[in-house]
């Protein structure tokens, strides 16, 4: 896994020491799916998320999950609360600024 970037590093180790001081939206950001307002159909028992989110095995396990949507609707925040639950490797790409290079850095 690569080491993050100075600036991330830093922006990391300030917010660690200062939570208090984290954008808004970041100290207001949902940390469990219970949390998560919304997408009733997405979240209810039994559905895949909560199977992801739970740590199912078997064929309806999943190790990667594609997020497509409008800005601004939860699909970061959404992203992070499953790789929380599910102690996972997060890694967030932009369709808009990542390449097939940046992806295949990922994979790798």
């Amino acid at each position: 896994m690569d080491e993050p970037d100075l600036f991330t590093a830093a922006a990391e180790e300030r917010q660690s020491r200062e939570p208090g001081r984290a954008p808004l939206a970041v100290r207001m950001r949902p940390r469990t799916l219970d949390e998560v307002a919304g997408q009733r159909q997405l979240l209810k028992p039994g559905s895949p998320l909560r199977r992801l989110v739970s740590g199912s095995r078997g064929p309806a396990a999943t190790s990667s999950v594609i997020l497509w949507g409008p800005p601004g609707t939860g699909k970061t925040t959404l992203a992070h609360v499953i790789s929380q639950a599910v102690e996972g490797r997060f890694v967030e790409l932009s369709a808009i600024t990542a390449g097939v290079k940046e992806v295949r850095a990922v994979i790798d």
